[in-house]
Formats: structure tokens, C-alpha cells, sequence
């Protein structure tokens, strides 16, 4: 009897938790498709801010520059936190307790400190140098900088998943390393790096921070928009900017969970 009381607690609580978590969200989600202008009453529905977000120009440039930093950004430290996570898995036997400290110091810092700390070092740069002005590439540099250490550990635990006669057995077969990294190498690891890539992207695309620290005048990206508009008020157009980015960062986690599973497999 105790054990079916407890049990049902717990339940409700899980669900008392997701709703919790999930009802604001679906709740930004119902007032996008709001026919009137209010953030209060639903009044019916309505596609209409869906419409005027395909005829804003601001909207669609700061969507695009979100799409091209969280791709490249998403590439670039894909393969530089590949090589890193390689590297920790090839000398694991090893004292790198200083270099875990230094991956894992993007990962807990505070993204204010972070982003001020991005912003005084191009300044300082662009000062001295004329290079890394404010923009989209500085916007690219920053979030590379914090995507790699997510990348490099996927990638080394999914190293230290795998038998270590591999290796040797690869060897033995005269496989040359190019060889090695082509035909054993990458197809073991892919499903890691897809789901690096994934998470990368998701990160990139949420990041505001970060963002508004190190970007220029004319590379605001999507959630720097969505900060600038809500001075004037929250609109059923903003909900629906909201909604898109729910929808695109929770098919990018799908598919990053999916191949997750896959990899566990």
C-alpha cells in the first residue's frame, strides 16, 4: 500500500514538473496564433503574425544571421573539439587534470562573465590591430569558443565506449591512419558528432548572452530582436518568433537524441 501511495506521488509529481516546465511554452505557443493584439485574452485564430513575420525585414535578416552563425559556429568547433577529444583519448593514461579544468571551464562560467570577457578582448584587438570589429565574425569566434568543450567531450566519451583492440586491430590489418580515420574512425564515432553538431547548434541558436556582447549593429540575431522588441510590449508576433525557435531547437534535439539512442545501441 505504501509502496502504490509513493509511487503515485511520485507520478504526480513527475507530471506536476513537466507541466511546470512545458505549460509557459505552450502558452507563448496558443497567443501566436491570437487574431487580436493582446497578450491577455484569446480571442481566436489567426495565421496573421505568421504573415507579417514573412513581410519583416528585420525579422528575416536577424533569422538568417541565426542561421549562419549557428551553422558555421556548429561546424568549425565540431571539428576542432573532435581532434581535442581525440587527443584527451589518446593520452588518457596521462596528468591532464589542468586541460579537464580548462574544457570544462566554458562550460560552468557564467555567460555574462563570458561575454564581457569576449567583448573587452576584441576591442582590445580591434584597437591594436584594426581586426575583429564587431560582427557576425566575432559573434562566430565567441561561439565556437564555447561549443568546443561540449564537442570534444561527446566525442571522447564515445572514445573511451569503444574497445581498445580496435585500435590495434586496425594496425595489424596494415591500414595506413589516413585509412584508419576514414574507414574505422569516423564511422564509429559519427553518431557522437552528429549529436555534437546538433547540440551545438541548439546551443548557438538559444544563446543571447554571448550574443549581444559580441555582436555588431548589423548582425542581431534572433533572440538580440526578440530583446530589443519586447521593450515596446509583447506581441502575438513576437510569440510567434518564440514559437518558430521552440520548434526549430526541439526538432534539432529530437534528431540530436535520436542518434543518441542510436549510438547507445
Amino acid at each position: 500500500m505504501r509502496k502504490r501511495t509513493l509511487k503515485r506521488g511520485l507520478t504526480g509529481f513527475w507530471w506536476f514538473t513537466l507541466a511546470f516546465l512545458y505549460l509557459p511554452l505552450a502558452v507563448v505557443m496558443l497567443f501566436s496564433f491570437n487574431a487580436s493584439n493582446s497578450a491577455a485574452r484569446f480571442t481566436g485564430f489567426s495565421l496573421r503574425w505568421y504573415e507579417r513575420l514573412l513581410g519583416n525585414e528585420e525579422i528575416i535578416s536577424a533569422f538568417a544571421n541565426s542561421m549562419v552563425l549557428a551553422i558555421v559556429s556548429s561546424v568549425i568547433a565540431l571539428g576542432v573539439g573532435c581532434l581535442i577529444g581525440y587527443g584527451m583519448y589518446r593520452h588518457r593514461h596521462r596528468k591532464l587534470g589542468w586541460l579537464i579544468v580548462l574544457i570544462y571551464l566554458p562550460i560552468v562560467l557564467p555567460d555574462i562573465v563570458f561575454g564581457i570577457s569576449e567583448m573587452a578582448f576584441f576591442v582590445q584587438i580591434h584597437r591594436l590591430t584594426g581586426l575583429f570589429q564587431p560582427g557576425l565574425g566575432t559573434m562566430i569566434i565567441a561561439h565556437v569558443t564555447f561549443q568546443i568543450p561540449f564537442v570534444a567531450l561527446i566525442v571522447y566519451s564515445r572514445f573511451v565506449g569503444l574497445d581498445p583492440t580496435l585500435f590495434e586491430a586496425a594496425k595489424d590489418l596494415y591500414a595506413t591512419p589516413a585509412k584508419r580515420v576514414i574507414h574505422f574512425m569516423l564511422p564509429t564515432i559519427k553518431p557522437a558528432l552528429i549529436s555534437a553538431f546538433f547540440l551545438s547548434f541548439t546551443l548557438s541558436v538559444d544563446d543571447f548572452v554571448i550574443s549581444f556582447f559580441t555582436a555588431g549593429p548589423e548582425s542581431a540575431t534572433l533572440p538580440i530582436y526578440i530583446w530589443g522588441a519586447i521593450k515596446k510590449g509583447v506581441s502575438p508576433e513576437i510569440n510567434a518568433i518564440a514559437t518558430l525557435m521552440i520548434g526549430a531547437v526541439a526538432i534539432a534535439a529530437i534528431i540530436s537524441l535520436m542518434f543518441s539512442r542510436r549510438r547507445q545501441a
